[in-house]
């Protein structure tokens, strides 16, 4: 086996490259810009872009830019199998073992802080735990449930926010499928990433750029059939407590499929729920040192296309990835 090509591995330390950001800061044409120039791999990190169900509404790479350079853990999941950050974990590293210069490409910070920080081992849960969870959240709300949480498992709720249903039942179920809280299985030792030097690109544009950018490509995504796509997936009878039910536009859309909505309230919603969740993603990004500063190149900037990827800017992109670590 080559020397590098595992998580522990020794000898010289391989490359590994993140293009990281908010929902909407261009990230993907960045990562594929580079995978163009380095050979590489661009490998998702984005939670939502997991799944299958959901190509124009999560915005995943189209057909013809999946054809131009490879990609990785794009929608390989059905909406009824909830991914999570110990999953992408595992399937992540057998990607970056495989490929010649693995890029990660996302914005959800918990997914890469698993990659390299380590993230603790929970155990099993029995399908019962994960089925009543859900139930649990879909009957009474994640606040609700939140509650019930604070008053079995403090040291975890305290940590989530009441509205998030996600995180929410996956906290719920591993207290019920094990006996302990999410929060005790988090203090177990981890494993951090080795055998690797990291390089990340973080996206951290204006915002009024970024609100901008939000707008125009919901626009774009109504277009290429936004909401034929939710029309599909609510069809399919789906737990609503199940992740990809609540991706940025899918209840709005479904608000507005059932008349409860005008087609400009729903958007306008889709847009205002989008946005907020990229100032928690550009906050996050900023108070998380995921890397060393040396490790680390920040663009104040939206990557909005070809016109920015002059030679000079993905030269310097490329000496930042190549010099020595």
């Amino acid at each position: 086996m080559q020397a590098g090509r595992t998580e522990q591995g020794g000898g010289a330390r391989r490359k590994l490259v993140i293009v990281a950001g908010p929902t909407a800061s261009g990230k993907s044409a960045l990562a594929m810009q580079l995978a163009q120039r380095l050979a590489g791999t661009v490998i998702n990190a984005d939670a939502m872009q997991c799944y299958r169900e959901l190509r124009i509404l999560t915005a995943r790479p189209s057909l013809a830019d999946e054809a131009a350079v490879p990609h990785a853990l794009y929608g390989v999941r059905a909406a009824t199998e909830p991914a999570n950050a110990a999953w992408w974990r595992a399937a992540a590293l057998g990607v970056m073992n495989a490929a010649t210069m693995p890029i990660l490409c996302g914005g959800t910070g918990m997914y890469l802080a698993s990659l390299l920080r380590g993230i603790a081992e929970v155990p099993e849960i029995p399908a019962a735990a994960r089925a009543e969870a859900r139930h649990l959240v879909a009957e009474i709300g994640a606040p609700a449930v939140h509650a019930k949480l604070m008053a079995v498992d403090p040291e975890t709720a305290g940590k989530l926010f009441a509205a998030d249903s996600q995180r929410i039942a996956r906290a719920w179920e591993v207290w019920r499928g094990t006996g302990h809280g999410l929060a005790y299985w988090q203090t177990r030792p981890a494993e951090k990433l080795a055998g690797w030097d990291v390089r990340m690109i973080l996206l951290d544009p204006p915002r009024p750029d970024l609100r901008a950018a939000i707008e125009t490509r919901f626009a774009a995504m109504l277009e290429l059939g936004a909401i034929e796509e939710v029309k599909n997936l609510l069809a399919l009878g789906l737990n609503p407590a199940l992740p990809l039910l609540r991706a940025h536009g899918v209840p709005e859309l479904g608000a507005f499929l059932r008349g409860e909505k005008t087609l400009t309230e729903a958007a306008a919603a889709a847009i205002l729920v989008t946005y907020q969740y990229t100032k928690r993603q550009s906050t996050w990004f900023r108070h998380q040192a995921l890397v060393d500063k040396s490790a680390l190149h920040i663009i104040h900037a939206r990557i909005d296309g070809s016109a920015q990827f002059s030679e000079s800017f993905v030269d310097n992109l490329i000496n930042f990835i190549t010099q020595a670590g």
